[in-house]
């Protein structure tokens, strides 16, 4: 799955579990509330993970291209 995908997901899960939260607490269900705080967290935490993909990737790309960069100047040199 892309990262991209992964923030979308995330996002559809926390706002799931907010739903879910909130029918809980309306309902009194407490099994439900706190599936829907379960899922919130979850929600969260793939989209965090989506965000640290997409740093990661975009960190790799600039570190490839100032090397090739380099590589430029030190042929350019010689």
């Amino acid at each position: 799955m892309s990262d991209q995908g992964k923030k979308i997901r995330g996002k559809a899960q926390e706002t799931k579990g907010k739903v879910e939260e909130a029918a809980g607490r309306a309902t009194g269900d407490e099994e439900l509330r706190g599936k829907g705080v379960g899922d919130r967290i979850a929600g969260k935490t793939r989209q965090g993970a989506g965000e640290v993909g997409q740093t990661v990737r975009g960190t790799a790309e600039e570190i490839k291209g100032k090397g090739q960069q380099m590589k430029g100047r030190v042929r350019k040199n010689m």
